[in-house]
């Protein structure tokens, strides 16, 4: 029995002592979310340690199913040119690299609509402004070294359209999305769920 089940029990009974029992009452509503949250069991692998990692090696690595051909942008480009770019490669983001190649942020559709927003609020062409300024620089990379179980626990976790995946000094090798993630799922063999 989950350890926190106590709450909402209690709740509930109080709910009930109060004779509000109509499900459209925003205590029942509620109640009926802290149950749901409380009691709600989680099936997903948490890989978060190298043991953790090691023990789940039968699963294929990400690497197998990483795109590696990547379009990426540099801090200092203008930001029209990566919207021309993203339309044009049908993307919907891409990294951003420094000089070493290392990953130092992405920048995403939803970036270049804050562009244009801001370029016509202030009243500036789109090209005045560049890649580092709308960047998102919290990127969340995944190794090289992982697979795609751990991935698609990123995934859910994260809730990204896809993740960079670096080496071990942060250099971009590839980038993996949900789809890559899903075709590695036709070929987990029953006998390894």
């Amino acid at each position: 029995m989950n350890k926190h089940l106590g709450i909402p029990i209690i709740i509930y009974i109080l709910c009930i002592l109060g004779k509000c029992l109509s499900f459209n009452t925003p205590h029942n509503i509620f109640l009926i979310y802290l149950i749901n949250k409380t009691t709600t069991m989680n099936f997903t692998p948490k890989l978060e340690t190298t043991q953790d990692r090691a023990e789940h090696k039968k699963y294929e690595p990400v690497t197998r199913y990483m795109a590696t051909q990547l379009v990426t942008f540099k801090p200092d480009q203008e930001v029209g040119t990566v919207i021309e770019t993203l339309r044009k490669k049908q993307i919907s983001g891409a990294p951003v690299l420094n000089e070493k190649n290392e990953l130092i942020g992405i920048i995403s559709e939803q970036d270049c609509l804050r562009v244009i927003i801001d370029s016509v609020y202030h009243n500036q062409p789109i090209s005045k402004h560049r890649v580092e300024e709308y960047m998102n620089k919290e990127v969340v990379p995944v190794s090289i070294n992982d697979d795609v179980v751990q991935v698609a626990h990123m995934f859910l976790k994260y809730r990204f359209r896809r993740f960079p995946v670096v080496d071990g000094k942060g250099v971009l090798k590839g980038l993996v999305s949900k789809r890559d993630i899903l075709a590695a799922a036709q070929k987990i063999r029953p006998s390894t769920w």
